[in-house]
């Protein structure tokens, strides 16, 4: 399969037309998912879909192997759901400041508390979109705090405080509308 995959990579480094709709096929899902869970917007999340393939397609001769073509294709996916965001919605820089937060204060055994998907899904409807895009990247898209703090451009411990202050709105929100 990895062998049919970098066939495939390198004869849309060529433009062919055919292996361009061959990876749209194998990846659109996927990356589909991936940009609505950020931007919440089915129309917004098929733009950036178009955008994405068009750019990884135009930039696939500097794509260098030191990751899967899914997860380049993926990284391109998640930058692009996070600048619309960012025109869509200035709240993204919030206070910046880098503010020790104690783990312990925070964490309410999140781990061990079983909640219906749905219901998570919705609690993360109604949180900021500072605190949604942390939980998505790290929770449903498996990027650790260093990787956040790359995509976001910032410092690693505003990543950390924003994701233990986000996993504590979402667990009020849950607790809320059970209420």
């Amino acid at each position: 399969m990895i062998n049919k995959h970098k066939e495939l990579v390198e004869a849309c480094a060529l433009n062919d037309r055919n292996a361009q709709m061959e990876i749209y096929d194998l990846y659109y899902s996927t990356m589909y998912n991936t940009s609505l869970r950020i931007v919440n917007d089915p129309f917004i999340a098929e733009d950036i879909m178009q955008e994405a393939f068009l750019d990884a397609f135009t930039k696939v001769t500097t794509f260098e192997w030191r990751s899967s073509f899914g997860a380049w294709l993926k990284r391109i996916v998640v930058n692009k759901s996070i600048d619309s965001i960012k025109k869509i919605d200035h709240e993204i820089p919030f206070n910046e400041e880098v503010v020790e937060v104690p783990v312990e204060n925070y964490d309410h055994d999140f781990e061990n508390i079983q909640f219906q998907l749905d219901e998570v899904r919705m609690a993360i409807k109604r949180i900021s979109k500072n605190y949604k895009i942390v939980l998505v990247l790290h929770l449903f898209e498996g990027y650790d705090h260093q990787e956040i703090s790359q995509i976001l451009n910032i410092p690693y411990n505003n990543v950390r405080v924003r994701y233990l202050r986000a996993k504590r709105k979402l667990l009020e929100e849950i607790i809320k509308s059970r209420d």
